[in-house]
C-alpha cells in the first residue's frame, strides 16, 4: 500500500469523546500513542504522520461530522484509505478487515462512498445491535461498552497489518473464526 492514510472516524466534541460511533477515533490515537505521533490540525482534520514499519503513514480524524466524513477526504484516493469504523453488523469487540462494499447504513461511510467510491479497505469493529426499543441513533450515540473499548488494540493491530503486509494478509489473519 503506496502512501497509506488510516482514517479513524468519529465526531468532533467532548460530548461524543466515548460514543460506541467513535470508536475510530480511539483507534487513530492509539496508532499515533505507538508510533509516536502528535495531532496537528489539517484541512478539516486533525493528521498525525507516522512511521509505521518502512512506510510513511498519516493517520486521520476527520473534525467534520460524521455524516460528512467524505469533505475531510478530498484530494486522497480511495485506494490509500484504510478506515477504521464501528459496525452494528458484528458481535460487540469483534474486528474483521474488508475491501469495497456498501455503506450498510453507516453515514460517514456513505458519505465517502459518494466523494471517493467504495474502494478502500476498512477495519470494522463490532458495536452490536441496539436492544429493543433504543434507536439506532441513540444507540451509536451512547456510551461505549468495556468489550469495544478493549478492541481498540486489536483493531490497530488490524490496521498496522493492512499498512504493513496488505488487505488479503490483514483479513487472512483478522478474519478467521475461532
Amino acid at each position: 500500500m503506496k502512501s497509506p492514510i488510516v482514517v479513524g472516524l468519529g465526531n468532533p466534541g467532548r460530548s461524543y469523546e466515548r460514543t460506541r460511533h467513535n470508536v475510530g477515533f480511539l483507534v487513530a490515537d492509539e496508532l499515533a500513542s505507538r508510533h509516536g505521533g502528535s495531532w496537528r490540525s489539517k484541512k478539516k482534520a486533525e493528521a498525525a504522520p507516522v512511521g509505521l514499519g518502512l512506510k510513511n503513514v498519516t493517520l486521520l480524524k476527520p473534525t467534520t461530522y460524521m455524516n460528512n466524513s467524505g469533505t475531510a477526504l478530498a484530494g486522497y484516493k480511495p485506494e490509500q484509505l484504510v478506515v477504521v469504523h464501528d459496525d452494528l453488523d458484528l458481535p460487540v469487540g469483534d474486528v474483521r478487515v474488508k475491501v469495497g462494499g456498501g455503506a450498510g447504513g453507516h453515514n460517514g461511510l456513505r458519505s465517502i462512498i459518494q466523494h471517493l467510491g467504495n474502494d478502500f479497505v476498512r477495519v470494522r469493529i463490532g458495536i452490536g445491535r441496539p436492544p429493543a426499543g433504543m434507536t439506532v441513533t441513540d444507540y451509536v450515540l451512547g456510551r461505549m461498552d468495556s468489550a469495544i473499548k478493549e478492541a481498540v488494540p486489536l483493531a490497530a493491530n488490524a490496521a498496522e497489518a493492512v499498512v504493513e503486509s496488505g488487505p488479503e494478509a490483514a483479513m487472512n489473519r483478522f478474519n478467521a473464526r475461532s
